[in-house]
């Protein structure tokens, strides 16, 4: 089968796309156009299967969409519908990229915002027109190895044909020529170090383009300052995700925790080992607040922070396509933990992937979490030991996410490692282990802890000078008297 070559690329003199051609798309953006509608993205912006793309300097939202694209084998002038098809010699798979946030600069064109170098990747394989049926093709896309686009040509609202016969009414199709045919729903947002793959195939699976790779690099050459700057607002972070609650938009994810944990509880907590804590919660009947069965990366650490939860549910197809891809539940909740939270995952034990890997990890760190906590799998082991922040985590495993995960939902109740915890309870994890504090109880615990603290220092240093436990652990009456003249407050 042929590949897309440079020569293929160096053919085409024109790149025409259009808007809205999916159903499923249309759906997604509330509108579903009449008629037809198109831009033109440069020549220049084409770019070969495994080739990078860069996401501008100081740009927040590098758009993709996987597309099915069109190449011209002859001319094209008024043709007739039923002869267009005659005049595409192939199809093959295509990434329609571009950033949203030079949007407000382009007024509809899409130049700015969709015709930087490396925004049209095509390839690997050429599908010859006259062997495929158009309206049997499959389209697929994957973020990350998580499957975020899949779709099929059988309900399009302007046919491949029909496409061809209406740009050839106005302009001239020449040989060489790309159209790509529209994106499905699904289409979201890439950030530097993400893979995307696009395929396209016959429904029957006979023929197949291969996976058209991109993987995103972050740009580091500024825009200068005579010309348009990068600029976007909630409105275009909804265009580019797909919707509110995917860029996280809805109140519910815009809604903070709570009140920060106040600097001195926070300073008082740390002074106390996870060990007292226990035993004054056990107290007051509080037994099953600890989560169990979880490693830490940072044995050395001890922290003390507010939970941020996350919820996975077991991984269902249909679901997952529906909430695995763009900007997930999982991906809202690395990019909303605030300075000094705790990010608390219930992946209900499911040890066989991975829950978080190196680069959300980091993402949570550079926000300044002060921990990830999850009973499931962490991939990228090593790089997610070597961050500052500490993660607690059940084993090491390199599957992704979508093998047994589909992110549903951040900021609710969950449970992890046996523990139930809400929002906003106040998290103490070191090498003895986790913790789960109700935030109602903290202040007098703390007080309590630090006053059966001091005790043991007393005790400790009486059986240090050779005093038997008899009678001073716990202490009697005689050895509270002592103890207040020591410099304690014996129990009244």
């Amino acid at each position: 089968m042929e590949q897309v070559n440079g020569d293929t690329l160096a053919a085409a003199r024109k790149v025409i796309a259009v808007h809205i051609n999916y159903p499923s798309r249309a759906a997604q953006r509330g509108r579903t156009p009449a008629q037809p509608s198109y831009f033109l993205k440069p020549s220049s912006s084409l770019a070969l299967s495994g080739s990078p793309v860069e996401r501008p300097a100081g740009c927040e939202l590098l758009g993709y969409e996987g597309e099915i694209a069109l190449v011209i084998g002859k001319a094209a002038r008024r043709v007739r519908i039923e002869d267009a098809w005659s005049h595409v010699a192939a199809v093959t798979a295509s990434n329609d990229l571009g950033v949203y946030d030079l949007r407000w600069a382009d007024k509809g064109s899409n130049l700015r915002s969709k015709g930087g170098d490396g925004f049209t990747p095509v390839g690997p394989a050429l599908l010859p027109a006259d062997a495929v049926d158009p309206s049997k093709l499959r389209i697929r896309t994957w973020h990350n190895g998580d499957l975020v686009q899949d779709d099929t040509t059988g309900d399009l609202l302007f046919p491949f044909a029909r496409l061809v016969a209406d740009l050839s009414q106005l302009l001239t199709l020449e040989e060489g020529d790309i159209i790509l045919t529209g994106t499905p729903a699904g289409a979201s947002v890439a950030k530097p170090g993400d893979v995307l793959e696009v395929e396209v195939e016959t429904i029957d699976g006979a023929l197949t383009t291969g996976r058209l790779v991109t993987t995103v690099e972050e740009g580091t050459t500024a825009f200068a300052d005579f010309g348009a700057q990068p600029k976007v607002d909630d409105l275009q972070r909804e265009e580019a995700y797909g919707s509110r609650e995917a860029a996280g938009l809805t109140p519910e994810a815009e809604a903070a925790v709570g009140p920060a944990l106040p600097p001195e509880l926070k300073a008082k907590l740390e002074s106390v080992a996870t060990a007292t804590l226990s035993s004054q919660m056990r107290k007051r009947g509080l037994n099953n607040v600890s989560i169990d069965g979880l490693q830490g990366t940072r044995p050395d650490r001890r922290v003390v922070g507010l939970a941020r939860t996350l919820r996975y549910v077991p991984n269902r197809e249909d679901l997952f396509k529906t909430h695995g891809g763009g900007f997930n539940a999982q991906k809202r909740a690395i990019d909303s933990v605030n300075e000094g939270e705790i990010l608390v995952m219930e992946a209900r034990g499911e040890k066989g992937t991975g829950t978080v890997g190196d680069i959300l990890a980091l993402r949570a760190q550079v926000r300044g979490a002060a921990a990830i906590i999850t009973d499931g799998g962490v991939r990228d082991y090593t790089a997610v030991a070597g961050l500052d922040m500490p993660t607690w985590f059940a084993n090491p495993h390199p599957a992704v996410l979508g093998r047994r995960h589909i992110p549903w939902d951040t900021d609710i109740t969950i449970a992890c490692g046996g523990a139930t915890v809400q929002p906003g309870d106040i998290i103490v994890a070191d090498s003895d282990g986790i913790l789960v504090i109700p935030p109602a109880i903290a202040e007098e615990l703390v007080e309590d802890c630090i006053a059966q603290e001091r005790e043991e220092t007393f005790i400790f240093e009486m059986v240090q000078q050779g005093n038997s436990v008899d009678g001073l652990y716990p202490m009697n009456k005689e050895w509270q008297a002592k103890y207040k003249e020591w410099g304690g407050q014996a129990d009244d």
